[in-house]
């Protein structure tokens, strides 16, 4: 499975997603620094770090003499501080022994003041823990050890050094780096090869159209924007660094092509953010946005008011109800302390002892925090029931039915009454996917003019906003889709007892034949047809159940 593919099965606001995501910046890193970007070799007092685990790292301070002190892991929750070989500081890795050193335009920096200070704390046992005493907050305070910043730095770099820190997954690197730019003259990040892995296997070439693709297609929220606004702001620092060295044309082409997309999904939400935000649990992505021809700042408006589209969503349906009632029974041999197997969950009351393994290693730490956010942590499974007074005690539960849209589309509609419908539909189509209720939608017109779409996981509400920008704009035939969403309820096991809703501007009148074997059809599927109006003029007709006027 390529990396793009990876993406689209990372439910959006997830840590995995976060973890994936910051791939993005690292492949093209890796490849810049590893093949086009000159090595270096710190010198005393440098700020080391290297990426263990996707969106984690590690960082020390170059003492001089191929040693590096830093904070290492030896006991739960505990530390010292250490002398590390770089093949040592780098066994870890999953992501490859790179180590990055604190540069500017000449080379490596460092300062005597920070070595000595780093040197000072070899010995010293400390707790770990990932947001308190971590090996970047060692870092930053032994940089604070020379209190002055650098006296000669060229205009560039006086100019960089005050860029806010960096936006990253883990904010005590980022201020471990701004202390290293205000102390140090850190104006760049530039690879050691100290195996001479580098030069003999340099990092391959990532996929840029497959990158720039995955954040188009990324469903787009306040989780998802803010990532890609830090991996905008972590790609625009990046491209700050590179601007005086001898980078090739057709590299910095492309990521000036990924900095562009990234600003213009940026922009885009903030166009779409007010209607967005009318549609919580919807995924539709920057692609969806721009490949639409809506006003969204009209549907916005209009998906701000819609509590009798609310009310006719939860009201359609209800025929089909499900309930379970309490009842009284003798307690059987398994109860609800007895353990029948593992699953995976958040309980950290029944979590596994295997699993607390990972909080004694500072790699795996944050993917014990990613499992329990995901509610991915390998815990016992329980199985029986509660008892009360020895009742089994069952929460009643109500299930509420599917629905079949009909969406007018004909010339009549054309405008703003068209615009109404689609906010409707799209606002009870959120409703309906929260409350995991089946939804099939028929596009029509004239006289056999009929197009459909069903929302499942695969078609989603992106989908369900990319089928409707079409329409027939010619004659208004309301017994086509009466008929067909009739065969869908009889035919169809997800549609049993499906009410049908029919959004149009009412203008069509159905025959007198028709009408009687509507009846007959309605009575016996034991569903109802409720009429939402576009338009406000019509009231009445001879096959509705119920009419809402827009």
């Amino acid at each position: 499975m390529d990396i793009s593919s990876v993406f689209k099965i990372m439910k959006p606001g997830s840590i995995l997603l976060r973890v994936f995501q910051s791939i993005c910046m690292k492949s093209v890193k890796y490849f810049i620094d590893s093949k086009i970007r000159q090595h270096v070799t710190p010198v005393p007092g440098s700020v080391l770090y290297c990426d263990l685990w996707v969106a984690v790292e590690h960082s020390g301070i170059y003492v001089g003499d191929g040693k590096i002190s830093n904070i290492v892991v030896d006991g739960i929750a505990e530390s010292s501080v250490s002398y590390s070989s770089a093949a040592d500081f780098t066994s870890k890795s999953i992501l490859g022994r790179k180590i990055y050193v604190s540069c500017n335009k000449d080379g490596a920096v460092g300062n005597s003041k920070v070595a000595h200070g780093a040197d000072n704390h070899i010995g010293e046992r400390v707790l770990y823990g990932y947001f308190l005493k971590n090996c970047h907050q060692f870092s930053t305070k032994c940089i604070n050890y020379t209190d002055q910043a650098p006296e000669q730095i060229g205009l560039t770099e006086k100019t960089f050094s005050f860029v806010p820190p960096l936006a990253t997954w883990e904010p005590t690197l980022a201020a471990l780096k701004n202390a290293a730019r205000k102390k140090l003259g850190t104006t760049k990040w530039r690879l050691w090869d100290w195996d001479k892995s580098l030069q003999d296997n340099p990092a391959h070439e990532p996929d840029w159209q497959a990158q720039e693709q995955y954040f188009q297609y990324l469903p787009l929220n306040e989780k998802s924007i803010e990532l890609i606004r830090s991996e905008l702001n972590e790609l625009q620092d990046y491209q700050s660094e590179l601007e005086d060295e001898n980078i090739p044309q057709h590299i910095t082409k492309k990521l000036t092509s990924l900095n562009s997309t990234l600003t213009q999904i940026s922009d885009k939400y903030e166009e779409v953010k007010e209607f967005l935000a009318k549609c919580p649990g919807a995924d539709f992505s920057y692609t969806d946005i721009i490949n639409s021809q809506d006003d969204f700042t009209a549907l916005a408006r209009l998906l701000h008011d819609n509590q009798r589209i609310k009310d006719l969503a939860h009201k359609m349906g209800r025929n089909y109800i499900s309930e379970e009632k309490k009842k009284a029974t003798k307690i059987p041999e398994a109860s609800k302390n007895e353990v029948h197997g593992t699953h995976r969950s958040n309980d950290l009351m029944r979590m596994l002892p295997s699993e607390l393994v990972n909080l004694e290693d500072e790699t795996l730490e944050v993917l014990f925090y990613a499992r329990l956010l995901e509610h991915n942590l390998l815990t016992y499974e329980l199985q029986g029931v509660t008892y009360i007074n020895g009742e089994e005690q069952q929460t009643s539960q109500k299930r509420t039915g599917p629905v079949v849209a009909c969406l007018d589309t004909s010339g009549s509609m054309a405008g703003a009454p068209l615009l109404k419908a689609k906010a409707s539909l799209l606002a009870i189509a959120n409703i309906l996917k929260q409350e995991q209720r089946s939804l099939h939608v028929l596009l029509f017109g004239s006289n056999g003019e009929l197009k459909e779409f069903s929302m499942n996981e695969v078609n989603n509400s992106s989908g369900l906003l990319s089928f409707l920008q079409q329409s027939f704009g010619g004659g208004t035939d309301f017994e086509t889709p009466l008929k067909r969403a009739l065969e869908i309820i009889k035919n169809n096991e997800d549609f049993i007892k499906a009410d049908i809703l029919m959004i149009s501007d009412g203008d069509c009148i159905l025959s007198t034949e028709f009408i009687g074997s509507l009846d007959t059809e309605k009575n016996l599927l034991d569903c109802s047809i409720y009429s939402v109006l576009c338009d406000g003029k019509r009231v009445e007709d001879n096959f509705s159940d119920e009419i809402i006027l827009l």
